[in-house]
């Protein structure tokens, strides 16, 4: 039997979590295609990131036996007026929770706030090849809606990038918004 100590716990990210999110997420960056940036933000651009995405999205974190495990977040799908009930999300697992449900229970909170904020779609783009991320969009109930051939070029490769996206509601609470 768990105790309350096993339990996943998810907040609110805050800049001062920037470190602790940055080494989640810095072997993404170095080592593998999952990111497409090529360098490692600083602490402070990490923790701008946090804050401006709390400022109208959301940054949740999980933590378990007081570490943190993951984080999820979203963010601005496209910057022009008509976009603005679409988000796009995305989530990183430190390896030592992977496969304990830290990713599900990020995405499942972080949904039905964007539900409450008012958005409408979500998206997500994995790049190919990435059959963990893919069953793990699907298994939340995202479609696939194509594929961007040639998106993006890191370690001196064209990689693929397939879209997905889910709905969260049909209209948004107050078009005056």
């Amino acid at each position: 039997m768990k105790s309350d100590r096993d339990a996943l716990r998810i907040r609110d990210a805050t800049a001062a979590d920037a470190e602790a999110l940055l080494a989640i997420y810095r072997p993404f960056v170095a080592d593998t295609t999952v990111s497409f940036e090529v360098e490692p933000p600083s602490v402070d651009e990490f923790a701008q990131r946090i804050l401006s995405a709390q400022s109208k999205w959301a940054w949740l974190v999980a933590e378990r036996d007081g570490r943190i495990a993951g984080y999820a977040y979203a963010t601005s799908f496209r910057a022009r007026a008509a976009y603005r009930w679409s988000v796009e999300v995305s989530a990183y697992t430190d390896p030592a929770f992977r496969g304990q449900g830290v990713g599900r229970a990020l995405y499942e909170r972080l949904i039905a706030i964007l539900v409450d904020k008012g958005y409408c779609t979500a998206y997500a783009g994995i790049t190919l090849p990435n059959e963990p991320s893919v069953a793990f969009h699907q298994s939340l109930g995202f479609t696939a809606v194509g594929v961007f051939r040639r998106a993006g070029r890191k370690f001196g490769a064209w990689h693929d990038v397939s879209w997905w996206q889910r709905p969260l509601q049909d209209e948004p609470p107050d078009e005056a918004r």
